[in-house]
């Protein structure tokens, strides 16, 4: 199962003398976390690098912002992999202590960096909803309103016309369970509808 994070958090490390600031937070789109990268670069403006990633579906990014190809972006989306986390954006900002740490040391501080503050975030479990709709009789509401609740479903609309119109949603993993009650309990007279119904 997926996961994303509740907030932000941040970490610091010091490495032979230079400063790994780093960040995890919530991240849809490219656009955004590109946003937040320039707000770490007016904040820190003596950083030599800000480095970051991004694991957001069609809209990941690995930047290694002058490190060495492959030393900083990469690494930091490899451990927000691991963890199984999406929609999530990590930055570091980096502080240059006079020391050069190599490829492999560089590849060490920014993946530990990302790793102490993964190790602070509280993970958030990624839940797919699908929405239904359907129609009953008058007859039927009070019916079709206990089986939704029971079943933990969020009720979004409820229309009165020639019958009852419902619109719901509810966890994937929850609807068949819930579709197959509702039809057994309305004997064939609940109608489901698709959007082009609507």
């Amino acid at each position: 199962m997926p996961y994303s994070i509740a907030a932000p958090v941040h970490s610091e490390l010091i490495i032979k003398k230079s400063r790994f600031i780093a960040c995890v937070q919530p991240m849809t789109d490219r656009a955004a976390a590109q946003k937040v990268v320039a707000e770490l670069w007016a904040q820190h403006p003596g950083a030599v690098h800000v480095c970051w990633a991004l694991l957001a579906g069609g809209q990941s990014a690995a930047v290694d912002d002058g490190e060495p190809s492959g030393t900083a972006g990469r690494p930091m989306l490899d451990v927000l992999r691991h963890q199984d986390l999406e929609g999530v954006q990590a930055t570091v900002v980096r502080y240059f202590g006079g020391i050069k740490l190599g490829a492999g040391g560089l590849v060490r501080a920014y993946t530990d960096s990302v790793a102490q503050a993964l190790l602070k975030a509280e993970k958030v479990a990624i839940i797919k909803l699908q929405h239904l709709r359907c129609c009953a009789p008058y007859a039927m509401e009070g019916m079709v309103r206990r089986e939704i609740e029971l079943a933990g479903a969020t009720l979004a609309q409820v229309s009165h016309s020639d019958q009852v119109q419902f619109e719901f949603h509810l966890p994937d993993t929850a609807a068949p369970a819930l579709v197959s009650r509702l039809n057994e309990a309305g004997h064939g007279r609940l109608h489901w509808l698709a959007d082009e119904d609507l």
